[in-house]
Protein backbone atom coordinates (compact mmCIF):
# COMPACT_ATOMS: atom_id res chain seq x y z
CA UNK A 1 0.00 0.00 0.00
CA UNK A 2 1.24 3.47 -0.84
CA UNK A 3 1.33 5.30 2.48
CA UNK A 4 1.71 8.77 0.96
CA UNK A 5 -1.43 10.61 0.01
CA UNK A 6 -1.36 12.45 -3.30
CA UNK A 7 -3.61 15.47 -2.79
CA UNK A 8 -5.68 16.89 -5.58
CA UNK A 9 -5.03 20.44 -4.35
CA UNK A 10 -2.03 22.24 -2.94
CA UNK A 11 -1.79 22.64 0.83
CA UNK A 12 -1.84 26.44 0.53
CA UNK A 13 -5.11 26.22 -1.39
CA UNK A 14 -6.71 24.14 1.36
CA UNK A 15 -5.40 26.54 4.00
CA UNK A 16 -6.70 29.62 2.22
CA UNK A 17 -10.15 28.10 1.84
CA UNK A 18 -10.12 26.94 5.47
CA UNK A 19 -9.31 30.48 6.62
CA UNK A 20 -12.11 31.88 4.48
CA UNK A 21 -14.81 29.67 5.96
CA UNK A 22 -13.93 28.25 9.40
CA UNK A 23 -13.53 29.32 13.00
CA UNK A 24 -11.54 26.62 14.78
CA UNK A 25 -11.89 25.40 18.35
CA UNK A 26 -9.88 26.98 21.20
CA UNK A 27 -7.47 28.93 19.01
CA UNK A 28 -6.77 32.51 17.98
CA UNK A 29 -8.21 32.32 14.49
CA UNK A 30 -6.26 35.29 13.14
CA UNK A 31 -2.99 33.73 14.28
CA UNK A 32 -3.98 30.35 12.84
CA UNK A 33 -4.81 31.93 9.48
CA UNK A 34 -1.35 33.50 9.38
CA UNK A 35 0.31 30.19 10.26
CA UNK A 36 -1.94 27.89 8.24
CA UNK A 37 -3.36 24.70 9.78
CA UNK A 38 -2.00 21.24 9.09
CA UNK A 39 -4.22 19.50 6.57
CA UNK A 40 -4.72 15.89 7.61
CA UNK A 41 -5.65 13.69 4.68
CA UNK A 42 -5.40 10.04 5.74
CA UNK A 43 -5.29 7.75 8.76
CA UNK A 44 -4.25 4.13 9.26
CA UNK A 45 -3.91 2.44 12.63
CA UNK A 46 -2.25 4.92 14.99
CA UNK A 47 -0.88 7.07 12.16
CA UNK A 48 -2.01 10.18 10.30
CA UNK A 49 -0.61 11.76 7.13
CA UNK A 50 -0.87 15.42 6.21
CA UNK A 51 -1.15 16.97 2.76
CA UNK A 52 2.65 17.33 2.59
CA UNK A 53 3.13 13.59 3.08
CA UNK A 54 4.42 13.83 6.67
CA UNK A 55 3.46 10.99 8.99
CA UNK A 56 2.45 11.48 12.64
CA UNK A 57 1.87 8.98 15.40
CA UNK A 58 -1.41 10.12 16.93
CA UNK A 59 -0.77 9.99 20.66
CA UNK A 60 -4.18 11.51 21.46
CA UNK A 61 -6.58 9.18 19.61
CA UNK A 62 -7.93 12.19 17.75
CA UNK A 63 -9.67 13.80 20.73
CA UNK A 64 -9.49 10.79 23.06
CA UNK A 65 -11.89 8.90 20.81
CA UNK A 66 -10.35 6.65 18.12
CA UNK A 67 -10.14 3.60 20.41
CA UNK A 68 -9.63 1.23 17.45
CA UNK A 69 -7.35 3.56 15.51
CA UNK A 70 -7.91 4.73 11.95
CA UNK A 71 -8.98 2.78 8.88
CA UNK A 72 -10.98 -0.04 10.51
CA UNK A 73 -12.71 -1.80 7.64
CA UNK A 74 -15.26 -3.48 9.93
CA UNK A 75 -16.55 -0.10 11.08
CA UNK A 76 -16.77 1.36 7.59
CA UNK A 77 -18.46 -1.83 6.37
CA UNK A 78 -21.03 -1.59 9.17
CA UNK A 79 -21.79 2.00 8.16
CA UNK A 80 -22.13 1.12 4.47
CA UNK A 81 -24.37 -1.86 5.14
CA UNK A 82 -26.66 0.16 7.40
CA UNK A 83 -26.83 2.99 4.85
CA UNK A 84 -27.94 0.52 2.23
CA UNK A 85 -30.60 -0.97 4.48
CA UNK A 86 -31.90 2.01 6.47
CA UNK A 87 -29.87 5.19 6.19
CA UNK A 88 -32.05 7.16 8.60
CA UNK A 89 -35.09 7.04 10.73
CA UNK A 90 -35.96 8.70 14.01
CA UNK A 91 -37.15 7.59 17.42
CA UNK A 92 -40.21 9.88 17.30
CA UNK A 93 -43.68 8.79 16.06
CA UNK A 94 -43.69 5.68 18.31
CA UNK A 95 -40.93 4.04 16.22
CA UNK A 96 -37.56 2.39 16.74
CA UNK A 97 -35.18 0.28 14.62
CA UNK A 98 -32.98 -2.83 14.98
CA UNK A 99 -29.59 -1.09 14.98
CA UNK A 100 -30.27 1.01 18.07
CA UNK A 101 -31.96 -1.89 19.89
CA UNK A 102 -29.02 -4.22 19.27
CA UNK A 103 -26.56 -1.52 20.29
CA UNK A 104 -28.34 -0.99 23.61
CA UNK A 105 -28.48 -4.72 24.27
CA UNK A 106 -24.72 -4.93 23.89
CA UNK A 107 -24.05 -1.69 25.77
CA UNK A 108 -25.98 -2.83 28.84
CA UNK A 109 -24.29 -6.23 28.75
CA UNK A 110 -21.00 -4.35 29.24
CA UNK A 111 -22.25 -1.90 31.88
CA UNK A 112 -22.67 -2.72 35.58
CA UNK A 113 -26.09 -4.20 36.25
CA UNK A 114 -27.54 -1.21 38.10
CA UNK A 115 -27.95 0.69 34.79
CA UNK A 116 -30.88 0.03 32.49
CA UNK A 117 -31.76 2.91 30.13
CA UNK A 118 -30.02 5.32 27.78
CA UNK A 119 -30.98 8.53 26.00
CA UNK A 120 -28.86 8.80 22.86
CA UNK A 121 -27.37 12.08 21.70
CA UNK A 122 -24.89 13.24 19.06
CA UNK A 123 -22.04 14.24 21.39
CA UNK A 124 -20.81 14.48 24.94
CA UNK A 125 -21.84 18.12 25.14
CA UNK A 126 -25.41 17.14 24.25
CA UNK A 127 -25.32 14.28 26.75
CA UNK A 128 -24.56 16.77 29.51
CA UNK A 129 -27.23 19.17 28.30
CA UNK A 130 -29.72 16.30 28.52
CA UNK A 131 -28.32 15.40 31.93
CA UNK A 132 -29.44 18.68 33.48
CA UNK A 133 -33.00 18.36 32.22
CA UNK A 134 -33.23 14.66 33.07
CA UNK A 135 -31.92 15.06 36.61
CA UNK A 136 -34.33 17.93 37.26
CA UNK A 137 -37.22 15.96 35.78
CA UNK A 138 -36.36 13.00 38.01
CA UNK A 139 -36.69 15.15 41.12
CA UNK A 140 -39.93 16.67 39.82
CA UNK A 141 -41.36 13.18 39.43
CA UNK A 142 -40.36 12.36 43.00
CA UNK A 143 -42.17 15.45 44.25
CA UNK A 144 -39.03 17.51 44.92
CA UNK A 145 -39.08 20.13 42.15
CA UNK A 146 -36.97 22.50 44.23
CA UNK A 147 -33.96 20.20 43.76
CA UNK A 148 -32.48 21.98 40.71
CA UNK A 149 -28.92 22.98 41.51
CA UNK A 150 -26.08 21.10 39.82
CA UNK A 151 -22.62 21.23 41.38
CA UNK A 152 -19.53 20.81 39.20
CA UNK A 153 -15.81 21.42 39.68
CA UNK A 154 -13.55 24.30 38.77
CA UNK A 155 -11.37 23.31 35.80
CA UNK A 156 -13.73 20.47 34.96
CA UNK A 157 -14.88 20.09 31.38
CA UNK A 158 -18.28 18.86 30.22
CA UNK A 159 -18.59 20.30 26.72
CA UNK A 160 -18.80 23.55 24.81
CA UNK A 161 -22.53 24.22 24.58
CA UNK A 162 -23.95 26.78 27.00
CA UNK A 163 -25.27 24.55 29.76
CA UNK A 164 -22.44 22.03 29.40
CA UNK A 165 -19.79 24.74 29.64
CA UNK A 166 -21.62 26.14 32.67
CA UNK A 167 -21.42 22.75 34.35
CA UNK A 168 -17.72 22.78 33.59
CA UNK A 169 -15.45 25.04 35.54
CA UNK A 170 -13.31 26.72 32.89
CA UNK A 171 -13.69 30.41 33.57
CA UNK A 172 -12.41 31.57 30.20
CA UNK A 173 -15.28 29.63 28.62
CA UNK A 174 -17.76 31.22 31.03
CA UNK A 175 -16.50 34.65 29.96
CA UNK A 176 -17.47 33.93 26.36
CA UNK A 177 -20.98 32.63 26.92
CA UNK A 178 -21.92 33.32 30.49
CA UNK A 179 -23.42 30.93 33.01
CA UNK A 180 -26.89 29.58 33.63
CA UNK A 181 -28.83 29.71 36.91
CA UNK A 182 -28.61 26.96 39.51
CA UNK A 183 -25.05 25.82 38.81
CA UNK A 184 -22.31 25.91 41.48
CA UNK A 185 -18.70 24.72 41.66
CA UNK A 186 -16.16 23.34 44.11
CA UNK A 187 -12.39 22.99 43.77
CA UNK A 188 -10.68 20.34 41.67
CA UNK A 189 -8.62 17.59 43.40
CA UNK A 190 -5.27 18.66 41.88
CA UNK A 191 -2.87 17.68 44.66
CA UNK A 192 0.40 18.44 42.86
CA UNK A 193 -0.54 22.08 42.30
CA UNK A 194 -2.77 22.79 45.28
CA UNK A 195 -2.02 20.21 47.97
CA UNK A 196 0.52 22.28 49.89
CA UNK A 197 1.84 20.37 52.91
CA UNK A 198 -1.07 17.92 52.94
CA UNK A 199 -0.56 14.30 51.96
CA UNK A 200 -2.49 13.22 48.86
CA UNK A 201 -4.93 11.31 51.08
CA UNK A 202 -5.53 14.33 53.32
CA UNK A 203 -5.95 16.62 50.32
CA UNK A 204 -8.35 14.22 48.59
CA UNK A 205 -10.62 14.13 51.63
CA UNK A 206 -10.45 17.91 52.05
CA UNK A 207 -11.50 18.46 48.42
CA UNK A 208 -14.34 15.98 48.78
CA UNK A 209 -15.56 17.67 51.96
CA UNK A 210 -15.96 20.88 49.95
CA UNK A 211 -18.91 19.14 48.31
CA UNK A 212 -20.56 18.60 51.70
CA UNK A 213 -19.90 22.23 52.63
CA UNK A 214 -21.40 23.44 49.36
CA UNK A 215 -24.48 21.23 49.73
CA UNK A 216 -25.07 22.55 53.26
CA UNK A 217 -24.53 26.13 52.07
CA UNK A 218 -27.09 25.74 49.27
CA UNK A 219 -29.43 23.46 51.23
CA UNK A 220 -29.57 19.75 50.45
CA UNK A 221 -33.23 20.15 49.57
CA UNK A 222 -32.14 22.36 46.62
CA UNK A 223 -29.25 20.32 45.22
CA UNK A 224 -30.06 17.91 42.38
CA UNK A 225 -26.71 16.41 41.47
CA UNK A 226 -22.93 16.54 41.47
CA UNK A 227 -21.18 16.05 38.13
CA UNK A 228 -17.50 15.30 37.62
CA UNK A 229 -15.15 13.41 35.37
CA UNK A 230 -13.65 10.37 37.13
CA UNK A 231 -10.33 11.91 36.10
CA UNK A 232 -10.10 15.38 34.59
CA UNK A 233 -9.45 15.31 30.87
CA UNK A 234 -9.24 18.68 29.17
CA UNK A 235 -8.34 20.22 32.53
CA UNK A 236 -4.98 18.44 32.52
CA UNK A 237 -5.60 14.69 32.83
CA UNK A 238 -5.60 15.01 36.61
CA UNK A 239 -6.14 11.90 38.72
CA UNK A 240 -7.66 12.53 42.16
CA UNK A 241 -6.11 10.96 45.27
CA UNK A 242 -7.50 7.55 46.21
CA UNK A 243 -9.33 9.06 49.17
CA UNK A 244 -11.43 11.34 46.97
CA UNK A 245 -14.13 9.28 45.29
CA UNK A 246 -15.22 7.17 48.29
CA UNK A 247 -15.83 10.36 50.25
CA UNK A 248 -17.67 12.00 47.34
CA UNK A 249 -19.96 8.99 47.04
CA UNK A 250 -20.64 8.96 50.79
CA UNK A 251 -21.61 12.64 50.73
CA UNK A 252 -23.94 12.25 47.73
CA UNK A 253 -25.71 9.32 49.33
CA UNK A 254 -25.98 11.03 52.72
CA UNK A 255 -27.61 14.17 51.29
CA UNK A 256 -29.68 12.48 48.57
CA UNK A 257 -27.77 14.12 45.71
CA UNK A 258 -27.37 12.29 42.40
CA UNK A 259 -23.79 11.34 41.53
CA UNK A 260 -23.23 11.96 37.81
CA UNK A 261 -20.06 10.73 36.10
CA UNK A 262 -18.88 12.28 32.86
CA UNK A 263 -17.42 9.21 31.11
CA UNK A 264 -17.09 10.89 27.70
CA UNK A 265 -13.29 10.49 27.82
CA UNK A 266 -12.91 7.70 30.37
CA UNK A 267 -15.44 5.29 28.91
CA UNK A 268 -14.91 2.29 26.64
CA UNK A 269 -11.62 0.92 27.85
CA UNK A 270 -9.35 3.92 28.27
CA UNK A 271 -8.30 3.05 31.84
CA UNK A 272 -8.19 -0.71 31.30
CA UNK A 273 -11.74 -1.01 32.65
CA UNK A 274 -14.78 -0.58 30.44
CA UNK A 275 -15.62 2.63 32.33
CA UNK A 276 -13.36 4.87 34.39
CA UNK A 277 -15.64 4.88 37.44
CA UNK A 278 -14.95 1.15 37.74
CA UNK A 279 -11.23 1.88 38.00
CA UNK A 280 -11.86 4.38 40.81
CA UNK A 281 -14.40 2.15 42.57
CA UNK A 282 -17.53 4.25 42.83
CA UNK A 283 -21.10 3.84 41.55
CA UNK A 284 -22.62 6.83 39.73
CA UNK A 285 -26.32 7.35 39.11
CA UNK A 286 -25.74 8.58 35.55
CA UNK A 287 -23.01 8.19 32.94
CA UNK A 288 -22.44 10.65 30.11
CA UNK A 289 -20.89 8.79 27.17
CA UNK A 290 -19.64 9.61 23.66
CA UNK A 291 -16.24 9.57 21.87
CA UNK A 292 -15.08 5.95 22.28
CA UNK A 293 -18.65 4.70 21.78
CA UNK A 294 -18.06 4.76 18.01
CA UNK A 295 -14.26 5.13 18.08
CA UNK A 296 -14.98 8.59 16.69
CA UNK A 297 -16.04 7.22 13.30
CA UNK A 298 -19.47 8.88 13.56
CA UNK A 299 -20.88 11.35 16.09
CA UNK A 300 -22.81 9.64 18.88
CA UNK A 301 -23.25 10.08 22.61
CA UNK A 302 -25.71 9.26 25.31
CA UNK A 303 -26.87 9.59 28.89
CA UNK A 304 -27.02 6.28 30.77
CA UNK A 305 -29.44 6.09 33.69
CA UNK A 306 -29.55 3.89 36.76
CA UNK A 307 -32.50 1.56 37.16
CA UNK A 308 -33.97 3.64 39.99
CA UNK A 309 -33.93 6.79 37.88
CA UNK A 310 -35.30 5.07 34.79
CA UNK A 311 -38.07 3.37 36.73
CA UNK A 312 -39.25 6.69 38.18
CA UNK A 313 -39.18 8.44 34.79
CA UNK A 314 -40.93 5.59 32.95
CA UNK A 315 -43.50 4.54 35.54
CA UNK A 316 -44.35 7.93 37.02
CA UNK A 317 -42.97 10.58 34.69
CA UNK A 318 -45.52 10.73 31.91
CA UNK A 319 -44.35 12.49 28.74
CA UNK A 320 -40.60 13.00 28.58
CA UNK A 321 -40.40 16.37 26.83
CA UNK A 322 -37.12 15.86 25.03
CA UNK A 323 -36.03 14.62 21.61
CA UNK A 324 -33.27 14.95 19.01
CA UNK A 325 -33.58 14.41 15.27
CA UNK A 326 -30.52 12.17 15.21
CA UNK A 327 -30.90 10.44 18.58
CA UNK A 328 -30.11 6.77 18.02
CA UNK A 329 -29.23 7.38 14.35
CA UNK A 330 -29.21 3.98 12.59
CA UNK A 331 -25.80 4.39 10.93
CA UNK A 332 -24.13 5.71 14.09
CA UNK A 333 -25.74 2.88 16.06
CA UNK A 334 -24.47 0.29 13.58
CA UNK A 335 -20.94 1.65 13.82
CA UNK A 336 -21.11 1.78 17.62
CA UNK A 337 -22.31 -1.83 17.66
CA UNK A 338 -19.41 -2.95 15.47
CA UNK A 339 -16.98 -0.94 17.60
CA UNK A 340 -18.14 -2.41 20.92
CA UNK A 341 -18.08 -5.93 19.47
CA UNK A 342 -14.47 -5.40 18.38
CA UNK A 343 -13.44 -4.02 21.77
CA UNK A 344 -15.08 -7.00 23.45
CA UNK A 345 -14.31 -9.87 21.08
CA UNK A 346 -10.71 -8.90 20.36
CA UNK A 347 -9.96 -8.59 24.07
CA UNK A 348 -8.73 -5.02 23.62
CA UNK A 349 -9.88 -3.66 26.99
CA UNK A 350 -8.27 -6.60 28.80
CA UNK A 351 -5.08 -6.06 26.79
CA UNK A 352 -4.94 -2.44 27.95
CA UNK A 353 -5.39 -3.51 31.57
CA UNK A 354 -2.95 -6.42 31.62
CA UNK A 355 -0.36 -5.64 28.94
CA UNK A 356 -0.05 -2.38 27.05
CA UNK A 357 -1.22 -0.12 29.87
CA UNK A 358 1.33 -1.40 32.42
CA UNK A 359 3.98 -1.42 29.69
CA UNK A 360 3.36 2.24 28.85
CA UNK A 361 3.54 3.38 32.47
CA UNK A 362 6.67 1.33 33.22
CA UNK A 363 8.26 2.92 30.18
CA UNK A 364 7.21 6.44 31.17
CA UNK A 365 8.66 6.04 34.66
CA UNK A 366 11.90 4.66 33.25
CA UNK A 367 12.28 7.54 30.80
CA UNK A 368 10.85 10.46 32.79
CA UNK A 369 11.08 9.38 36.44
CA UNK A 370 14.28 11.38 36.97
CA UNK A 371 13.85 13.92 34.19
CA UNK A 372 14.67 17.44 35.44
CA UNK A 373 11.56 18.95 33.82
CA UNK A 374 9.04 16.34 35.03
CA UNK A 375 7.68 16.47 38.56
CA UNK A 376 4.95 13.84 38.38
CA UNK A 377 3.67 11.10 36.07
CA UNK A 378 -0.04 10.32 36.36
CA UNK A 379 -2.40 7.94 34.64
CA UNK A 380 -3.39 4.35 34.08
CA UNK A 381 -4.18 2.20 31.07
CA UNK A 382 -3.45 4.04 27.83
CA UNK A 383 -3.69 7.44 29.45
CA UNK A 384 -0.88 9.49 30.93
CA UNK A 385 0.17 13.01 31.91
CA UNK A 386 3.61 14.50 32.51
CA UNK A 387 3.68 17.42 34.95
CA UNK A 388 6.20 20.18 34.17
CA UNK A 389 7.87 21.60 37.28
CA UNK A 390 10.50 24.25 37.98
CA UNK A 391 11.49 22.97 41.43
CA UNK A 392 10.75 19.34 42.29
CA UNK A 393 11.41 19.81 45.99
CA UNK A 394 8.75 22.46 46.45
CA UNK A 395 6.52 21.46 43.51
CA UNK A 396 6.94 25.02 42.22
CA UNK A 397 5.50 25.33 38.72
CA UNK A 398 6.81 27.57 35.97
CA UNK A 399 5.12 30.97 35.71
CA UNK A 400 5.02 30.40 31.92
CA UNK A 401 4.09 26.71 32.13
CA UNK A 402 1.36 27.06 29.50
CA UNK A 403 3.82 28.52 27.02
CA UNK A 404 6.35 25.78 27.75
CA UNK A 405 3.77 23.04 27.33
CA UNK A 406 2.52 24.56 24.08
CA UNK A 407 6.11 24.68 22.81
CA UNK A 408 6.55 21.02 23.75
CA UNK A 409 3.41 20.15 21.83
CA UNK A 410 4.81 22.00 18.80
CA UNK A 411 8.11 20.15 19.10
CA UNK A 412 6.08 16.94 19.16
CA UNK A 413 4.47 17.76 15.83
CA UNK A 414 7.92 18.48 14.42
CA UNK A 415 9.14 15.09 15.64
CA UNK A 416 6.10 13.33 14.20
CA UNK A 417 4.06 12.68 17.33
CA UNK A 418 0.79 14.30 18.44
CA UNK A 419 0.55 14.96 22.19
CA UNK A 420 -1.57 17.52 23.99
CA UNK A 421 -0.61 20.39 26.27
CA UNK A 422 -2.85 21.62 29.07
CA UNK A 423 -1.90 23.80 32.04
CA UNK A 424 1.76 22.78 32.22
CA UNK A 425 1.02 19.11 31.61
CA UNK A 426 1.70 16.98 28.55
CA UNK A 427 -1.02 14.44 27.88
CA UNK A 428 -1.06 11.25 25.84
CA UNK A 429 -3.91 8.86 25.15
CA UNK A 430 -3.06 6.60 22.18
CA UNK A 431 -5.54 4.26 20.53
CA UNK A 432 -6.32 1.17 22.58
CA UNK A 433 -4.95 -1.04 19.79
CA UNK A 434 -1.44 0.41 20.21
CA UNK A 435 1.35 -2.16 20.10
CA UNK A 436 4.37 -2.13 22.37
CA UNK A 437 6.50 -0.96 19.43
CA UNK A 438 4.14 1.96 18.82
CA UNK A 439 4.23 2.85 22.51
CA UNK A 440 8.03 2.80 22.32
CA UNK A 441 7.85 5.26 19.43
CA UNK A 442 5.33 7.44 21.29
CA UNK A 443 7.51 7.71 24.39
CA UNK A 444 10.76 8.16 22.46
CA UNK A 445 9.44 11.02 20.35
CA UNK A 446 7.80 12.57 23.40
CA UNK A 447 11.17 12.38 25.18
CA UNK A 448 12.80 14.30 22.34
CA UNK A 449 10.10 16.98 22.53
CA UNK A 450 10.41 17.21 26.33
CA UNK A 451 14.20 17.42 26.13
CA UNK A 452 13.98 20.23 23.59
CA UNK A 453 11.57 22.04 25.93
CA UNK A 454 13.83 21.46 28.92
CA UNK A 455 16.68 23.20 27.11
CA UNK A 456 14.48 26.25 26.56
CA UNK A 457 13.52 26.20 30.26
CA UNK A 458 17.16 25.92 31.31
CA UNK A 459 16.68 22.45 32.80
CA UNK A 460 19.09 20.61 30.46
Amino acid sequence: MNLLFEPQRQTQDYQASDAAHHIHAFVDQKALNAEGPRVMVRGEGLYLWDSEGKRYLDGMSGLWCTQLGYGRKDLTAAAAAQMDQLAYYNMFFHTTHPAVIELSELLFSLLPKHYSHVIYTNSGSEANEVLIRTVRRYWQVLGKPQKKIMIGRWNGYHGSTLAASALGGMKFMHEMGGLIPDVAHIDEPYWYAQGGELTPAEFGRRCALQLEEKILELGAQNVAGFIAEPFQGAGGMIFPPESYWPEIQRICRQYDVLLCADEVIGGFGRTGEWFAHQHFGFEPDTLSIAKGLTSGYLPMGGLVLSKRMAEALVERGGVFAHGLTYSGHPVAAAVALANLKALRDEGIVRQVKDDTGPYLHTLLHEVFGNHPLIGEIQGTGLLAALQFVEDKGTRKRFANENDLAWQCRTFGFEEGVIIRSTLGRMIMAPALVASRAELDELVDKTRIAVDRTARIAGKL
